[in-house]
């Protein structure tokens, strides 16, 4: 049970800016689009994007017909003789969503599906430039000494358009192994030292597609066996492919999970611009770093003009800190939190945005939380250490002993740690004069399962209707939140429900989702409430009682 009471003196509501429109990223859209409902909810204004592309987003900005953009390419790449330009207004970069770029592949040995594969740097090199062309190539059974590979083609798939993904690969490969992407440069044409490039240079045979999408839907497709690809690590939880461990500098084979891919971020410096410096992730020290992050930023003016007025700048700069600020609601997805040096970065580089003093977020706690998150992150099984006997493989040979051990039932449990009663602020009324309006947090809550497996589970939450003075009541429905993620703990996934926005209709009068989980371990989950009651509401206290459920 949960209590929510409404008292207690107003607040300060935020004071919504110009609504303002971007466009760019695909593979950022649905963190974008969480971060603008949330945003959105507590009246830090009305953020518009359209996930038309990161080179669209781009030529939109340059040309002013947009107010933001988001890529994960900065301006000013040269591609065939051709050079993107910047915009001649000034501007400045913003880190906002980070990823890994995985190696999604396809593999069976005797019908059995193989999801333990391990690659390094020069293994990777030799499969994409053609020197490795079997599964049970030396180089990769060295990489996996107790998995059985099979004696089948690679079927290397690359994209066929311009791609950030292809240039954080080549870039990587011209870094780590720049003598076999040199060699295979000049083999396909692009003269020697092609180095990091936006388009990947193919040679007769090739298997090319476009998007990540594309590349990703065939390597998941049944009869595609041995084929193998690059694209982001989101692209695993819709394809339902397998990833491979990377080879970091430490000698750990590493997954692109979450975790990794921030640990590897977080000695990552920022240019002047803004821009993060991926190439720290491939030298990272840290036995948990992933090797092979993508970031995208939000491109952003610095300075006013007749189309980009201090009033945008305001619910601009509202936006990123909230998108700052909300990492951990975009784990779900697939993508990876901002480590704390790259928040800060981006901290840093919004306070450019005209109006940006303006803003109302409370951004004084979200560095330290994003450093807390990183603490999580577990170390790497000894199994992954480079020489070692691949997990979970089936080695040949060797002596037997019989192990017994017995399987507890477990149990799925919901708790609260500290109290909880909410007291939201009393409703203000809005800009519109058409509701009363307040918000605040829900005490977060903890899950925690004991049941062995990986077992699915889901905690929702439903609300009665509000009781006041005299019989007065507000309708349940007024009650709206945006789940979030407080702390992954050491559950395998756990995912945050839809947002439930006003005017929606029901709100949390209907059973709605808080979060989702998968395998044993506990999380904490929260919630920021927003309620909006008529303006003919008597006054007074009000309270009404949230049950949280978890199945």
């Amino acid at each position: 049970m949960f209590l929510v009471a409404l008292n207690g003196a107003s607040p300060a509501h935020a004071a919504a800016g110009t609504p303002i429109a971007g466009a760019g990223s695909t593979w950022a859209q649905d963190p974008i689009e969480l971060w603008r409902a949330g945003a959105q909810v507590f009246g830090y204004g009305v953020v518009n994007y359209n996930g038309t592309g990161s080179i669209d987003g781009r030529n939109q900005f340059r040309g002013g017909t947009v107010d933001f953009a988001v890529s994960e390419l900065p301006y000013g790449l040269a591609e065939g003789g051709v050079t993107d330009p910047p915009p001649t207004r000034p501007f400045a970069y913003v880190p906002v969503v980070a990823g890994g770029i995985a190696f999604h592949y396809n593999l069976r040995a005797n019908g059995k599906r193989i999801t333990n594969l391990r690659l390094s740097s020069a293994t990777v090199a030799g499969i994409f430039t053609r020197t490795i062309t079997r599964w049970d190539d030396p180089a990769i059974r060295a990489d996996n000494p107790g998995t059985q590979l099979p004696n089948l083609a690679i079927t290397p798939v690359v994209r066929s358009d311009v791609s950030a993904t292809t240039d954080g690969l080549t870039r990587w490969l011209s870094t780590e192994q720049p003598t076999v992407w040199s060699a295979y440069c000049s083999a396909a044409g692009r003269g020697t030292g092609c180095g990091a490039t936006t388009l990947f240079p193919t040679v007769p045979g090739d298997v090319v597609l476009a998007g990540s999408n594309g590349v990703t839907g065939y390597v998941a497709q049944a009869g595609n066996n041995g084929a193998i690809t690059y694209a982001e690590s989101s692209y695993a939880l819709t394809r339902n492919t397998s990833t491979a461990k990377l080879l970091n500098r430490a000698g750990y084979y590493t997954a692109p999970t979450a975790g990794a891919v921030a640990i590897g971020l977080s000695t990552a410096p920022s240019d002047p611009s803004g821009i993060a410096g991926l190439g720290a992730a491939y030298t990272n020290p840290d036995p948990r770093t992933y090797p092979l992050p993508i970031v995208s930023h939000l491109i952003v003016p610095t300075t006013t003009d007749s189309r980009f007025t201090t009033a945008k700048g305001q619910t601009l700069s509202s936006f990123a800190s909230y998108a700052l600020c909300h990492q951990d609601s975009a784990s779900g997805l697939g993508n990876a939190p901002l480590p704390p040096n790259l928040v800060q970065s981006g901290l840093d580089t919004k306070s450019r945005i005209p109006g940006s003093s303006l803003s109302e977020v409370d951004t004084s706690a979200c560095v330290a939380s994003s450093a807390a998150a990183l603490q999580h992150v577990p170390q790497p099984q000894a199994c992954d250490q480079v020489g070692s006997q691949s997990c979970d493989s089936d080695a040949p040979g060797g002596r037997t002993e019989s192990i017994t051990t017995t399987l507890e039932s477990g149990a799925l449990a919901i708790s609260i740690a500290d109290s909880p009663q909410v007291v939201l602020p009393s409703p203000v009324l809005d800009s519109s004069g058409t509701y009363l309006h307040t918000s605040g947090q829900m005490t977060p809550i903890t899950i925690t399962d004991t049941r062995p497996g990986n077992i699915a589970w889901s905690a929702s939450g439903q609300i009665g209707d509000f009781t006041g003075p005299a019989g007065s009541t507000i309708d349940a429905s007024s009650l709206t939140w945006i789940p979030a993620v407080v702390d992954h703990g050491n559950v395998q996934t756990v995912t945050a429900g839809s947002p439930v926005v006003p005017g929606d209709g029901s709100g949390l009068k209907d059973p709605r989702t808080l979060a989702t989980g998968i395998g044993p371990g506990s999380a904490v989950v929260g919630a920021g409430l927003d309620l909006d009651a008529p303006t003919s509401t008597t006054p007074g206290t009000y309270t009404a009682v949230l049950t949280l459920t978890v199945i």
